[in-house]
């Protein structure tokens, strides 16, 4: 019996193998175009997982990643029992948590501009959402310093003139957050907005015809034909979001930063480059984007697995 059930699986195997070899001499093409997106990973995203042991070790450049001792946890260890690690910790949670708060306004901006019958005016504003994306992020620090500054900022004399007094948002710990998510929200809106209309270009326009036929309302048909059609986009992405969740652009926190808002700007990544970049502690770095990353992945696993036994559309 073992023998014959030994034999079924080398056949089982065999087969496998037969129909992968197959489908490759198929469709080689479809491979040949995947190849340079391969190599691309392969040589930037996964040879430099190597390197990932220096958060282990005392590293040394003159004995590099193989020479250097061992130290295995006293980082990790030592970061955890930091007193900045709660602040850290807070922080970069807080700043996160609040940008995933604003991720259905792409959504809702998607579905408003969807039902937008002026050809014109929808073009205009798309291309004007648009346009944020392109801009630099030293060049939008700068457009925030000048437009928030507290003396000759035009946001400041609008409040001036209302007779108010003029806010230092840039030197302000509680206004911090806020200038940092709206402005990041008014640089992405438009250009996260282009795959939730691709995918409401896919919806059947006999649903709509049906939903017209059956007098619903604009209203209705976007919240029982639009919304239910684009779902699987929408679950995907947010999925995404939660695996970069401990992941937030630091250049921009960095830019922002100065001495008088770092109770609130303080977050992990811009420790990280302190460390790492400015005090050559490379180890006690990685030790530290090792623990962020570690956290991102059981986030996107576990929301994967949430996703999959509630809507049954997940990464996996």
């Amino acid at each position: 019996m073992e023998i014959q059930h030994g034999e079924r699986n080398l056949k089982t195997r065999r087969q496998r193998l037969y129909e992968i070899r197959k489908s490759f001499l198929r469709n080689w093409q479809l491979y040949l175009f995947l190849l340079p997106a391969l190599t691309y990973f392969l040589i930037f995203h996964y040879i430099p997982m190597y390197g990932v042991q220096i958060a282990f070790k005392d590293y040394f450049a003159n004995l590099g990643i193989i020479g250097s001792p061992w130290v295995w946890f006293e980082h990790f260890e030592r970061f955890f029992d930091s007193y900045y690690f709660w602040r850290l910790l807070k922080n970069t949670i807080i700043l996160n948590a609040y940008n995933l708060l604003l991720f259905p306004l792409p959504i809702i901006f998607a579905l408003s501009l969807n039902e937008l019958r002026n050809g014109p005016f929808k073009k205009w504003t798309q291309t004007l959402t648009y346009a944020p994306h392109f801009i630099s992020v030293v060049v939008v620090v700068g457009m925030l310093v000048a437009f928030l500054d507290p003396l000759t900022g035009l946001v400041n004399h609008a409040i001036t003139s209302l007779g108010f007094e003029s806010i230092p948002f840039l030197t302000s710990p509680e206004w911090f957050r806020h200038v940092f998510v709206w402005s990041g929200q008014w640089e992405s809106l438009g250009w996260n907005t282009i795959i939730y209309l691709a995918a409401l270009a896919g919806v059947n326009p006999e649903l709509h015809e049906a939903a017209r036929v059956d007098g619903a309302s604009r209203l209705q048909t976007v919240l029982h034909i639009n919304i239910p059609s684009i779902m699987p986009t929408v679950i995907i992405l947010f999925i995404l979001n939660m695996g970069n969740f401990m992941q937030i652009g630091f250049e921009k926190v960095l830019l922002m930063q100065n001495t008088l808002n770092s109770e609130t700007s303080d977050i992990i990544q811009t420790f990280v480059y302190e460390t790492g970049i400015l005090e050559g502690r490379y180890s006690f770095a990685a030790a530290i984007g090792l623990f962020e990353s570690v956290i991102n992945i059981i986030l996107l696993i576990t929301v994967n697995q949430i996703a999959r036994k509630v809507s049954e559309n997940s990464l996996w």
